[in-house]
C-alpha cells in the first residue's frame, strides 16, 4: 500500500469519480453535483487514491463548523479489500485534524455491513437511524459519529 498516493480531488479526475461512483452506489451523484463538490473547496473536502495514474477510489465530507459530515467513500470494485478506504478516511480524519474539526458524522445503509465494520475500526459509534432515508429502495441509514479527532 506503500505506492498508492492520497492526494486532492481535482477536475482532471471527473470522469474517474463518475466511473467508480457509478459502479459503487445505487443512487449515483450526477456530474453536474461532483463538479460543484469541486469547485466548492471551503465546505467541500475531497481526496483521490491512485496509483500511478489509476484511480482507485475517492473519498469527501463538508466542513460545517466544527463537524466533519463525510458524504462519501467509494473504492473501484477491482480494489477492494487492499485498505484503500482505509487510507481514504485516513486522510479524511487527517484534514479534520488539520481545520481543528471536533467530530465527523456520516448516514450509511443498514445493509453495508463492510461500510459499518470500517467506520467502528475508526471509533465511529453508531447514534441512530433515518428511517427510509435512500429513495432507490426506502433502505434506512444508520447515523454514525466520531467524537474527539
Amino acid at each position: 500500500m506503500t505506492d498508492i498516493e492520497i492526494c486532492p480531488l481535482k477536475a482532471k479526475y471527473i470522469d474517474g469519480i463518475i466511473a467508480i461512483n457509478n459502479m459503487c452506489f445505487s443512487t449515483p451523484w450526477s456530474r453536474e453535483s461532483l463538479e460543484k463538490e469541486i469547485e466548492d473547496n471551503i465546505i467541500a473536502k475531497y481526496v483521490v487514491a491512485k496509483k500511478c495514474d489509476i484511480l482507485m477510489g475517492y473519498a469527501g465530507m463538508w466542513h460545517i463548523l466544527d463537524e466533519g459530515h463525510i458524504t462519501n467513500i467509494a473504492v473501484h470494485p477491482e480494489y477492494r479489500g487492499i485498505g484503500v478506504g482505509s487510507l481514504l478516511l485516513d486522510a479524511l480524519i487527517e484534514i479534520c485534524r488539520i481545520k481543528s474539526i471536533n467530530s465527523m458524522t456520516l448516514e450509511v445503509r443498514k445493509s453495508n455491513i463492510i461500510a459499518q465494520n470500517l467506520y467502528k475500526k475508526y471509533g465511529f459509534i453508531e447514534e441512530g437511524i433515518r428511517r427510509f432515508y435512500y429513495a432507490d429502495n426506502k433502505e434506512d441509514a444508520i447515523i454514525m459519529w466520531k467524537y474527539n479527532i
